[in-house]
């Protein structure tokens, strides 16, 4: 089989890359076993500092693959994972995100993008709305300035996804705006690190203990409608669906 995920090391930070490029790095189940499978890996290993989330091809990830998704208690516990690693998580984002992708960027402690970057949250133009990705978006980002982008699947730019709290930091070149980041990321005690992202994510990882289970639910339930799949026919046929006016 196929590996979906690209490993590299180089001074004790581990590079995983969703390497899925004929899908747009889409979730599906493989995928996001294959991630959760390198993250453990990432998690056991003393000599791992820090692990940089990237992508190969021109899209960070297209979200849940609507031929093969993910279960949603098993998408909720990449996320989960991703949170919990007792390492920071860095994303690398040069090319598109959207949807899942979004709330898997929104799990990495820090997140950086090039500004050819874009972003949209286009759940509600196939009949769903952004339930599990609201696990790790809401505790960080602001859902006032949210709600356009949630409501309207508008596409938007790096700049303004770093005014709304979903990027760390943008910039012509990715690996230039990452550099200082790294080097300080390999400047820290490990044992500081562990405890200083325990700090940072307390509020996130409540927001999973009273939430998940209703938005796994909410998911799921969306994901199986009528209304989901004329969306998602209408996504996969490249048409509009019936009900835009």
């Amino acid at each position: 089989m196929t590996a979906l995920i690209g490993r590299t090391r180089a001074r004790g930070v581990e590079t995983l890359s969703l390497d899925a490029a004929d899908t747009r790095n889409a979730l599906s189940a493989a995928l996001v076993a294959d991630l959760s499978a390198a993250l453990t890996d990432c998690a056991e290993d003393t000599a791992v500092r820090a692990v940089v989330l990237t992508h190969t091809g021109t899209t960070f990830c297209a979200g849940a693959d609507l031929r093969d998704p993910p279960a949603p208690d098993a998408f909720v516990g990449l996320l989960r994972q991703v949170v919990e690693l007792p390492r920071p998580v860095v994303a690398r984002v040069d090319g598109h995100v959207r949807a899942g992708g979004l709330g898997l960027l929104g799990a990495c402690d820090i997140a950086a993008a090039s500004d050819r970057s874009t972003f949209a949250f286009t759940e509600v133009r196939i009949g769903v709305a952004p339930a599990v990705i609201s696990l790790t978006l809401l505790p960080r980002a602001d859902p006032r300035a949210l709600a356009r982008r949630y409501l309207t699947g508008e596409r938007f730019d790096a700049a303004e996804a770093t005014r709304l709290g979903l990027l760390t930091a943008s910039g012509d070149d990715v690996d230039t705006v990452l550099a200082p980041v790294l080097d300080g990321l390999r400047r820290a005690a490990p044992e500081a690190l562990t405890e200083t992202k325990r700090l940072l994510t307390a509020r996130v990882l409540e927001t999973f203990d009273r939430d998940a289970a209703d938005l796994t639910a909410l998911s799921a339930r969306l994901f199986s409608s009528p209304r989901a799949r004329e969306g998602m026919t209408a996504f996969l046929e490249r048409r509009d669906p019936a009900w835009v006016l």
